[in-house]
Protein backbone atom coordinates (compact mmCIF):
# COMPACT_ATOMS: atom_id res chain seq x y z
CA UNK A 1 0.00 0.00 0.00
CA UNK A 2 2.91 2.35 0.73
CA UNK A 3 5.91 2.49 -1.58
CA UNK A 4 9.37 1.98 -0.04
CA UNK A 5 12.14 3.86 -1.82
CA UNK A 6 15.83 3.41 -1.01
CA UNK A 7 18.36 6.22 -1.25
CA UNK A 8 20.10 4.48 -4.17
CA UNK A 9 16.90 4.46 -6.25
CA UNK A 10 17.23 8.00 -7.59
CA UNK A 11 14.77 7.69 -10.46
CA UNK A 12 11.97 6.32 -8.25
CA UNK A 13 12.83 8.85 -5.55
CA UNK A 14 12.65 11.80 -7.94
CA UNK A 15 9.39 10.56 -9.48
CA UNK A 16 7.75 10.16 -6.07
CA UNK A 17 8.91 13.58 -4.91
CA UNK A 18 7.59 15.15 -8.11
CA UNK A 19 4.15 13.61 -7.50
CA UNK A 20 4.05 14.70 -3.89
CA UNK A 21 5.24 18.24 -4.58
CA UNK A 22 2.93 18.51 -7.59
CA UNK A 23 -0.18 18.43 -5.41
CA UNK A 24 -1.90 21.81 -5.37
CA UNK A 25 -5.22 23.58 -5.56
CA UNK A 26 -6.02 23.48 -9.27
CA UNK A 27 -7.07 26.98 -10.27
CA UNK A 28 -7.39 26.55 -14.02
CA UNK A 29 -8.54 29.24 -16.40
CA UNK A 30 -12.06 27.84 -16.83
CA UNK A 31 -12.57 27.59 -13.06
CA UNK A 32 -11.32 31.12 -12.49
CA UNK A 33 -13.58 32.48 -15.25
CA UNK A 34 -16.66 30.77 -13.81
CA UNK A 35 -15.90 31.91 -10.27
CA UNK A 36 -15.20 35.46 -11.44
CA UNK A 37 -18.66 35.54 -13.03
CA UNK A 38 -20.27 34.43 -9.76
CA UNK A 39 -18.37 37.07 -7.81
CA UNK A 40 -19.38 39.84 -10.21
CA UNK A 41 -23.00 38.69 -10.13
CA UNK A 42 -23.08 38.79 -6.32
CA UNK A 43 -21.35 42.17 -6.30
CA UNK A 44 -23.96 43.51 -8.71
CA UNK A 45 -27.19 41.83 -7.55
CA UNK A 46 -26.50 41.10 -3.89
CA UNK A 47 -29.04 38.97 -2.03
CA UNK A 48 -30.95 38.08 -5.20
CA UNK A 49 -27.86 36.37 -6.59
CA UNK A 50 -27.27 34.51 -3.32
CA UNK A 51 -30.84 33.18 -3.34
CA UNK A 52 -30.48 32.06 -6.94
CA UNK A 53 -27.18 30.25 -6.34
CA UNK A 54 -28.53 28.53 -3.22
CA UNK A 55 -31.33 27.08 -5.32
CA UNK A 56 -29.01 26.11 -8.18
CA UNK A 57 -26.05 24.67 -6.26
CA UNK A 58 -27.55 23.57 -2.93
CA UNK A 59 -31.10 22.73 -3.94
CA UNK A 60 -32.49 25.00 -1.23
CA UNK A 61 -35.01 27.74 -1.94
CA UNK A 62 -34.50 30.65 0.45
CA UNK A 63 -36.01 34.09 0.79
CA UNK A 64 -33.54 36.93 1.47
CA UNK A 65 -34.93 37.14 5.00
CA UNK A 66 -33.92 33.50 5.55
CA UNK A 67 -30.25 33.96 4.66
CA UNK A 68 -29.33 34.70 8.27
CA UNK A 69 -29.62 31.77 10.68
CA UNK A 70 -31.66 32.76 13.71
CA UNK A 71 -30.12 32.08 17.11
CA UNK A 72 -32.81 29.64 18.15
CA UNK A 73 -32.13 27.44 15.10
CA UNK A 74 -28.43 27.51 15.97
CA UNK A 75 -29.04 26.49 19.56
CA UNK A 76 -31.53 23.79 18.59
CA UNK A 77 -28.92 22.17 16.35
CA UNK A 78 -26.21 22.55 19.00
CA UNK A 79 -28.39 20.77 21.56
CA UNK A 80 -28.07 17.56 19.56
CA UNK A 81 -24.31 17.29 20.10
CA UNK A 82 -23.10 14.37 22.21
CA UNK A 83 -22.04 15.29 25.74
CA UNK A 84 -18.52 13.88 25.37
CA UNK A 85 -18.04 15.94 22.20
CA UNK A 86 -19.25 19.07 23.99
CA UNK A 87 -16.83 18.50 26.88
CA UNK A 88 -13.96 17.93 24.44
CA UNK A 89 -14.86 21.12 22.56
CA UNK A 90 -14.79 23.15 25.76
CA UNK A 91 -11.40 21.75 26.76
CA UNK A 92 -9.99 22.38 23.28
CA UNK A 93 -11.26 25.97 23.27
CA UNK A 94 -9.54 26.60 26.61
CA UNK A 95 -6.22 25.23 25.33
CA UNK A 96 -6.39 27.06 22.02
CA UNK A 97 -7.34 30.36 23.64
CA UNK A 98 -4.50 30.07 26.17
CA UNK A 99 -1.97 29.48 23.39
CA UNK A 100 -3.18 32.36 21.26
CA UNK A 101 -3.26 34.79 24.18
CA UNK A 102 0.53 34.48 24.23
CA UNK A 103 0.66 35.69 20.61
CA UNK A 104 -0.67 39.14 21.41
CA UNK A 105 1.50 42.10 20.47
CA UNK A 106 2.10 45.25 22.50
CA UNK A 107 2.66 48.71 21.05
CA UNK A 108 6.27 49.92 21.18
CA UNK A 109 8.18 53.14 20.69
CA UNK A 110 11.88 54.00 20.59
CA UNK A 111 13.81 57.23 20.67
CA UNK A 112 16.47 57.50 17.97
CA UNK A 113 19.92 59.02 18.38
CA UNK A 114 18.50 62.28 17.06
CA UNK A 115 15.76 62.33 19.67
CA UNK A 116 12.89 61.56 17.29
CA UNK A 117 10.27 58.95 18.17
CA UNK A 118 9.27 55.99 15.99
CA UNK A 119 7.20 52.93 16.80
CA UNK A 120 4.24 50.72 16.07
CA UNK A 121 0.76 50.18 17.42
CA UNK A 122 -1.51 47.20 16.77
CA UNK A 123 -5.24 47.31 16.14
CA UNK A 124 -7.58 44.47 15.17
CA UNK A 125 -9.52 44.36 11.93
CA UNK A 126 -13.09 45.45 12.60
CA UNK A 127 -14.89 42.56 10.86
CA UNK A 128 -13.70 39.05 10.07
CA UNK A 129 -15.52 36.53 7.91
CA UNK A 130 -15.18 32.78 8.48
CA UNK A 131 -16.13 30.31 5.79
CA UNK A 132 -17.26 26.95 7.17
CA UNK A 133 -17.58 24.25 4.49
CA UNK A 134 -20.46 21.81 4.46
CA UNK A 135 -20.66 18.06 4.00
CA UNK A 136 -17.85 15.79 5.18
CA UNK A 137 -15.44 18.76 5.32
CA UNK A 138 -17.42 20.58 8.00
CA UNK A 139 -15.24 20.35 11.09
CA UNK A 140 -15.92 21.95 14.48
CA UNK A 141 -12.15 22.02 15.10
CA UNK A 142 -11.69 24.37 12.13
CA UNK A 143 -14.36 26.69 13.52
CA UNK A 144 -12.48 26.91 16.82
CA UNK A 145 -9.09 27.41 15.14
CA UNK A 146 -10.37 30.32 13.05
CA UNK A 147 -12.58 32.06 15.60
CA UNK A 148 -10.33 31.98 18.68
CA UNK A 149 -7.37 33.97 17.27
CA UNK A 150 -9.80 36.55 15.88
CA UNK A 151 -11.43 36.92 19.29
CA UNK A 152 -8.08 37.13 21.08
CA UNK A 153 -6.98 39.82 18.60
CA UNK A 154 -10.06 41.82 19.55
CA UNK A 155 -12.11 41.57 16.35
CA UNK A 156 -15.46 43.15 17.18
CA UNK A 157 -17.62 41.39 14.61
CA UNK A 158 -17.16 37.80 13.42
CA UNK A 159 -19.40 36.74 10.54
CA UNK A 160 -19.81 33.09 9.53
CA UNK A 161 -21.05 31.77 6.21
CA UNK A 162 -21.76 28.09 5.62
CA UNK A 163 -23.83 26.14 3.08
CA UNK A 164 -27.50 25.47 3.90
CA UNK A 165 -28.05 22.33 6.01
CA UNK A 166 -24.54 22.44 7.56
CA UNK A 167 -25.76 23.25 11.04
CA UNK A 168 -28.62 20.75 10.88
CA UNK A 169 -26.38 17.90 9.72
CA UNK A 170 -23.33 18.79 11.85
CA UNK A 171 -24.48 19.72 15.35
CA UNK A 172 -20.88 19.79 16.58
CA UNK A 173 -20.25 22.81 14.33
CA UNK A 174 -23.32 24.53 15.78
CA UNK A 175 -22.12 23.67 19.29
CA UNK A 176 -18.67 25.12 18.60
CA UNK A 177 -20.25 28.39 17.45
CA UNK A 178 -22.48 28.55 20.53
CA UNK A 179 -19.56 27.86 22.87
CA UNK A 180 -17.55 30.60 21.16
CA UNK A 181 -20.43 33.08 21.36
CA UNK A 182 -20.65 33.54 17.58
CA UNK A 183 -24.23 34.17 16.49
CA UNK A 184 -24.00 36.06 13.17
CA UNK A 185 -24.28 33.16 10.74
CA UNK A 186 -25.52 33.08 7.15
CA UNK A 187 -26.52 29.95 5.28
CA UNK A 188 -24.64 30.69 2.07
CA UNK A 189 -21.89 28.50 0.64
CA UNK A 190 -19.39 28.35 -2.19
CA UNK A 191 -17.81 31.15 -4.18
CA UNK A 192 -20.97 33.22 -3.70
CA UNK A 193 -20.38 33.29 0.07
CA UNK A 194 -16.84 34.56 -0.41
CA UNK A 195 -18.14 37.25 -2.77
CA UNK A 196 -20.78 38.31 -0.26
CA UNK A 197 -18.19 38.63 2.50
CA UNK A 198 -15.83 40.58 0.23
CA UNK A 199 -18.32 43.06 -1.21
CA UNK A 200 -21.32 42.90 1.10
CA UNK A 201 -24.98 42.48 0.16
CA UNK A 202 -28.21 43.89 1.54
CA UNK A 203 -28.07 41.24 4.29
CA UNK A 204 -24.46 40.13 4.67
CA UNK A 205 -21.95 42.75 5.80
CA UNK A 206 -18.68 43.38 4.01
CA UNK A 207 -15.73 42.15 6.09
CA UNK A 208 -12.05 43.06 6.24
CA UNK A 209 -10.56 39.56 6.25
CA UNK A 210 -11.79 36.13 5.15
CA UNK A 211 -10.47 32.90 6.64
CA UNK A 212 -11.49 29.27 6.61
CA UNK A 213 -11.14 26.20 4.39
CA UNK A 214 -13.22 25.29 1.36
CA UNK A 215 -13.31 23.47 -1.96
CA UNK A 216 -11.58 24.67 -5.11
CA UNK A 217 -14.40 27.13 -5.90
CA UNK A 218 -13.96 28.74 -2.49
CA UNK A 219 -10.18 28.76 -2.95
CA UNK A 220 -10.51 30.38 -6.37
CA UNK A 221 -12.92 32.99 -5.01
CA UNK A 222 -10.56 33.85 -2.15
CA UNK A 223 -7.74 34.38 -4.62
CA UNK A 224 -9.89 36.63 -6.80
CA UNK A 225 -11.14 38.85 -3.96
CA UNK A 226 -7.72 39.22 -2.33
CA UNK A 227 -6.88 42.89 -2.31
CA UNK A 228 -10.49 43.87 -1.81
CA UNK A 229 -10.25 41.98 1.48
CA UNK A 230 -7.47 40.11 3.24
CA UNK A 231 -7.43 36.31 3.20
CA UNK A 232 -5.64 33.72 5.30
CA UNK A 233 -4.19 31.59 2.49
CA UNK A 234 -5.02 29.42 -0.50
CA UNK A 235 -4.88 26.09 1.30
CA UNK A 236 -4.02 22.97 -0.64
CA UNK A 237 -4.35 19.28 0.25
CA UNK A 238 -3.14 18.32 3.71
CA UNK A 239 0.15 16.51 4.38
CA UNK A 240 2.40 14.95 7.01
CA UNK A 241 6.05 13.95 6.98
CA UNK A 242 7.37 11.66 9.73
CA UNK A 243 11.13 11.55 10.27
CA UNK A 244 12.08 8.48 12.29
CA UNK A 245 15.02 6.28 13.18
CA UNK A 246 15.25 2.65 14.31
CA UNK A 247 13.91 3.50 17.80
CA UNK A 248 10.43 4.40 16.51
CA UNK A 249 7.40 2.12 16.90
CA UNK A 250 6.06 0.98 13.55
CA UNK A 251 2.44 0.75 14.76
CA UNK A 252 2.46 4.35 15.98
CA UNK A 253 3.90 5.65 12.73
CA UNK A 254 1.49 3.61 10.63
CA UNK A 255 -1.45 4.99 12.62
CA UNK A 256 -0.27 8.57 12.01
CA UNK A 257 0.22 8.00 8.29
CA UNK A 258 -3.28 6.55 8.05
CA UNK A 259 -4.73 9.47 10.01
CA UNK A 260 -3.30 11.84 7.42
CA UNK A 261 -4.30 9.78 4.41
CA UNK A 262 -7.96 9.63 5.44
CA UNK A 263 -8.27 13.40 4.88
CA UNK A 264 -8.73 12.79 1.16
CA UNK A 265 -7.40 11.14 -1.95
CA UNK A 266 -5.06 14.08 -2.53
CA UNK A 267 -3.62 14.03 1.01
CA UNK A 268 0.04 13.06 1.40
CA UNK A 269 1.58 10.86 4.11
CA UNK A 270 5.34 10.36 3.97
CA UNK A 271 7.84 8.50 6.14
CA UNK A 272 11.54 9.42 6.03
CA UNK A 273 13.68 6.96 7.95
CA UNK A 274 17.25 5.78 8.38
CA UNK A 275 16.01 2.22 9.00
CA UNK A 276 14.95 0.04 6.09
CA UNK A 277 13.63 -2.49 8.58
CA UNK A 278 11.35 0.13 10.11
CA UNK A 279 10.09 1.12 6.64
CA UNK A 280 9.00 -2.47 5.94
CA UNK A 281 7.42 -2.86 9.38
CA UNK A 282 5.48 0.37 8.88
CA UNK A 283 4.29 -0.75 5.44
CA UNK A 284 2.95 -3.99 6.94
CA UNK A 285 1.29 -2.10 9.80
CA UNK A 286 -0.34 0.34 7.40
CA UNK A 287 -1.90 -2.51 5.45
CA UNK A 288 -3.05 -4.27 8.64
CA UNK A 289 -4.55 -1.23 10.36
CA UNK A 290 -6.25 0.04 7.21
CA UNK A 291 -8.37 -3.10 6.89
CA UNK A 292 -10.90 -1.95 9.50
CA UNK A 293 -11.01 1.78 8.74
CA UNK A 294 -14.26 3.18 7.26
CA UNK A 295 -12.35 5.44 4.84
CA UNK A 296 -10.13 2.65 3.58
CA UNK A 297 -10.76 3.35 -0.11
CA UNK A 298 -9.74 6.99 0.29
CA UNK A 299 -6.66 5.98 2.29
CA UNK A 300 -5.52 3.46 -0.31
CA UNK A 301 -5.83 6.01 -3.13
CA UNK A 302 -4.00 8.67 -1.13
CA UNK A 303 -1.10 6.40 -0.19
CA UNK A 304 -0.80 4.96 -3.70
CA UNK A 305 -0.58 8.38 -5.32
CA UNK A 306 1.08 10.58 -2.69
CA UNK A 307 2.46 8.31 0.02
CA UNK A 308 6.01 6.95 0.32
CA UNK A 309 8.58 5.64 2.76
CA UNK A 310 11.98 7.10 1.88
CA UNK A 311 14.97 5.24 3.31
CA UNK A 312 17.91 7.64 3.71
CA UNK A 313 21.54 7.13 4.72
CA UNK A 314 21.52 9.35 7.81
CA UNK A 315 19.52 11.95 9.68
CA UNK A 316 21.27 14.81 7.88
CA UNK A 317 19.85 13.42 4.65
CA UNK A 318 16.46 13.14 6.35
CA UNK A 319 16.59 16.82 7.29
CA UNK A 320 17.52 17.78 3.75
CA UNK A 321 14.51 15.88 2.42
CA UNK A 322 12.22 17.46 5.02
CA UNK A 323 13.38 20.92 4.00
CA UNK A 324 12.82 20.07 0.35
CA UNK A 325 9.22 19.04 1.04
CA UNK A 326 8.56 21.89 3.54
CA UNK A 327 5.63 19.95 5.02
CA UNK A 328 2.52 21.26 6.70
CA UNK A 329 3.00 18.80 9.59
CA UNK A 330 6.32 17.26 10.64
CA UNK A 331 6.57 14.51 13.24
CA UNK A 332 10.00 13.71 14.70
CA UNK A 333 10.49 10.27 16.27
CA UNK A 334 14.23 9.85 16.79
CA UNK A 335 16.75 9.53 19.60
CA UNK A 336 17.50 13.25 19.37
CA UNK A 337 14.50 15.18 18.13
CA UNK A 338 15.79 18.56 19.33
CA UNK A 339 18.94 18.26 17.24
CA UNK A 340 16.94 17.27 14.19
CA UNK A 341 14.48 20.14 14.69
CA UNK A 342 17.36 22.62 14.86
CA UNK A 343 18.25 21.68 11.28
CA UNK A 344 14.67 21.93 9.97
CA UNK A 345 14.11 25.27 8.25
CA UNK A 346 10.75 24.65 6.59
CA UNK A 347 7.76 23.14 8.41
CA UNK A 348 4.35 24.44 9.38
CA UNK A 349 4.30 22.67 12.76
CA UNK A 350 6.71 20.23 14.41
CA UNK A 351 5.48 17.40 16.66
CA UNK A 352 8.14 15.98 18.99
CA UNK A 353 8.36 12.38 20.10
CA UNK A 354 6.39 9.17 19.99
CA UNK A 355 3.57 10.54 22.10
CA UNK A 356 2.79 13.68 20.09
CA UNK A 357 0.81 12.58 17.04
CA UNK A 358 -0.49 15.16 14.59
CA UNK A 359 -3.98 14.64 15.99
CA UNK A 360 -3.09 16.53 19.20
CA UNK A 361 -2.38 19.58 17.06
CA UNK A 362 -5.44 19.07 14.89
CA UNK A 363 -7.80 19.20 17.84
CA UNK A 364 -6.49 19.94 21.25
CA UNK A 365 -3.00 21.13 22.17
CA UNK A 366 -3.47 24.84 21.47
CA UNK A 367 -1.35 25.82 18.44
CA UNK A 368 -3.38 26.58 15.35
CA UNK A 369 -4.00 23.79 12.88
CA UNK A 370 -4.48 26.17 9.94
CA UNK A 371 -1.02 25.65 8.44
CA UNK A 372 0.78 26.29 5.15
CA UNK A 373 0.54 23.44 2.64
CA UNK A 374 2.18 22.45 -0.63
CA UNK A 375 5.62 23.78 0.31
CA UNK A 376 4.26 27.14 1.46
CA UNK A 377 5.99 26.62 4.82
CA UNK A 378 9.04 28.06 3.03
CA UNK A 379 7.44 31.52 3.28
CA UNK A 380 4.34 31.43 5.49
CA UNK A 381 3.17 30.33 8.92
CA UNK A 382 0.21 29.08 10.90
CA UNK A 383 -2.89 31.21 11.30
CA UNK A 384 -2.40 33.40 14.36
CA UNK A 385 -3.59 36.45 16.24
CA UNK A 386 -1.32 38.52 13.97
CA UNK A 387 -3.51 37.60 11.00
CA UNK A 388 -6.29 39.67 12.55
CA UNK A 389 -4.12 42.61 13.57
CA UNK A 390 -2.89 45.58 11.58
CA UNK A 391 0.23 47.38 12.65
CA UNK A 392 0.41 51.11 12.16
CA UNK A 393 3.80 52.80 12.18
CA UNK A 394 4.20 55.94 14.27
CA UNK A 395 6.66 58.78 13.56
CA UNK A 396 7.23 61.97 15.54
CA UNK A 397 9.99 64.41 14.55
CA UNK A 398 10.64 67.68 16.34
CA UNK A 399 11.83 70.86 14.63
CA UNK A 400 15.40 70.07 15.67
CA UNK A 401 15.09 66.54 14.22
CA UNK A 402 13.89 67.72 10.82
CA UNK A 403 16.57 70.45 10.74
CA UNK A 404 19.24 67.75 11.10
CA UNK A 405 17.68 65.20 8.75
CA UNK A 406 16.29 67.41 5.96
CA UNK A 407 19.49 67.73 3.89
CA UNK A 408 19.92 63.94 3.78
CA UNK A 409 16.24 63.39 3.00
CA UNK A 410 16.52 65.97 0.23
CA UNK A 411 19.66 64.34 -1.19
CA UNK A 412 17.89 60.97 -1.42
CA UNK A 413 14.76 62.54 -2.91
CA UNK A 414 16.70 64.41 -5.59
CA UNK A 415 18.58 61.21 -6.43
CA UNK A 416 15.18 59.73 -7.28
CA UNK A 417 14.15 62.79 -9.28
CA UNK A 418 11.51 63.83 -6.75
CA UNK A 419 12.25 67.49 -6.16
CA UNK A 420 8.95 68.18 -4.42
CA UNK A 421 9.86 65.58 -1.80
CA UNK A 422 13.16 67.37 -1.24
CA UNK A 423 11.39 70.73 -0.98
CA UNK A 424 8.87 69.25 1.49
CA UNK A 425 11.73 68.44 3.87
CA UNK A 426 13.88 71.52 3.26
CA UNK A 427 11.05 74.04 3.58
CA UNK A 428 10.94 73.24 7.28
CA UNK A 429 14.54 74.30 7.83
CA UNK A 430 16.02 77.74 8.50
CA UNK A 431 18.41 77.20 5.61
CA UNK A 432 15.47 76.79 3.22
CA UNK A 433 13.75 79.89 4.55
CA UNK A 434 16.88 82.01 4.03
CA UNK A 435 17.36 80.56 0.55
CA UNK A 436 13.74 81.33 -0.30
CA UNK A 437 14.05 84.94 0.91
CA UNK A 438 17.19 85.50 -1.20
CA UNK A 439 15.45 84.04 -4.23
CA UNK A 440 12.43 86.32 -3.74
CA UNK A 441 14.62 89.44 -3.44
CA UNK A 442 16.43 88.51 -6.62
CA UNK A 443 13.13 88.22 -8.45
CA UNK A 444 12.02 91.64 -7.14
CA UNK A 445 15.09 93.22 -8.74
Amino acid sequence: MIEIIKSSERVRRDAALARIKGRSVTLNAELMTNVAAIIEDVRRRGDAALVEYSARFDGVQLAPTELRVDEQTLRTSAAHVAEDVLEALRAAIRNIRLFHEHEQRAAWQIETDNGSLVGQRFTPVERAGLYVPGGTASYPSSVVMNVVPAQVAGVERIVVTTPPRTLATTPAVAAALVELGVTEIYQVGGAQAVAALAYGTETIPRVDKITGPGNRYVAAAKRLVFGVVGIDSIAGPSEVVIAADETARADYIAADLLAQAEHGEDASAVLITTSEQLAHEVAREVARQAETLPRRAIIERSLADFGAAFVVDNLDAACALVNELAPEHLELVTQNDDEIAANVRHAGAIFFGAHTPEAVGDYFAGPNHVLPTGGAARFSSALSVQDFLRHTTLLHYTRADIERAAPQIAALARAEGLDAHAHSAMIRTERSAISFQHSAKAEDR
